[in-house]
């Protein structure tokens, strides 16, 4: 059943006698002193940030409701999505969640178009609003110095990989060596990961004398987020341009042979 605001906001609390209408102007100020009806706590979370595809749970507690509805609208569209404990929208992710003074609206699944404004409303005259505003986050994760990191043999290979825009840290951040999960107690030894968790996570790998069977791709895998690699060349002395071009050559030699090849097909060919 969808439904937007009309004539039914308007119909709200008709008949109420000119006390009740002014008390319900007071109410229009958060900070006014408590009156006999209905008011905000203001000590909840306005502003709210869910993850992408995590569900998200706003909230309105609302003082000495008494025989007062209860109602949330989406501001993007003056969409009423639930009065009470029914829900207007034909869009099933949304539900409302009642708990005391809590009357809550629960988003599933929710995604970037979500974002936005909503509005708790009160059936007073005229009606109490509190705002909230959400925002749908995707967190990223990113490792410093990429895409290629050059490094001496001997030296110690520091990789930082940071997690952006996620309102909770990663339940866990894995470190990859060509695909490889990194054995922090392997025989190799002198390898070590220290994790920083806050509101941006910083996980270190750090592996000591570096050695040429360390060279390849390490990836960082936190939970909560995409993985993100980097290319580590262990240096036996030689310059990183050299290394470049050296590659470069080998590739064009590798295009020579198999254009060569080709030739010699079709020369065959009956």
């Amino acid at each position: 059943m969808e439904c937007h605001l009309g004539d039914l906001g308007q119909g709200l609390g008709q008949g109420l006698g000119d006390d009740e209408d002014k008390a319900g102007k007071q109410l229009l100020d958060p900070w006014a002193p408590p009156t006999p009806g209905p008011f905000f706590d203001m000590e909840g979370r306005n502003n709210v940030t869910a993850l992408l595809g995590k569900t998200a749970f706003l909230n309105c507690r609302v003082r000495r409701l008494g025989n007062k509805t209860v109602s949330w609208v989406r501001h993007r569209d003056t969409h009423l999505l639930t009065v009470g404990l029914y829900t207007y929208t034909n869009d099933q992710r949304f539900r409302a969640q009642h708990n005391g003074d809590d009357w809550v609206l629960q988003l599933k699944y929710p995604q970037h178009r979500d974002a936005g404004t909503y509005e708790c409303q009160v059936s007073t005259t005229p009606h109490m609003s509190y705002l909230v505003n959400l925002t749908v986050v995707e967190p990223a994760s990113e490792i410093l110095g990429g895409p290629d990191l050059y490094i001496d043999r001997g030296s110690t290979i520091n990789l930082t990989c940071i997690v952006l825009n996620s309102p909770e840290p990663p339940a866990y951040v894995i470190w990859n060596h060509n695909d490889a999960i990194i054995s922090y107690d392997s025989p190799r030894g002198g390898v070590s990961v220290v994790t920083e968790k806050g509101v941006t996570t910083e996980s270190f790998l750090l592996i000591q004398s570096a050695r040429p069977t360390d060279s390849g791709r390490y990836s960082c895998n936190p939970s909560n987020a995409q993985a993100k690699g980097i290319n580590v060349h262990v240096l036996n002395g030689e310059h990183p341009a050299a290394m470049q071009q050296a590659g470069q050559a080998h590739h064009q030699s590798s295009h020579l042979y198999c254009l060569l090849f080709c030739v010699c097909l079709l020369l065959l060919a009956p």
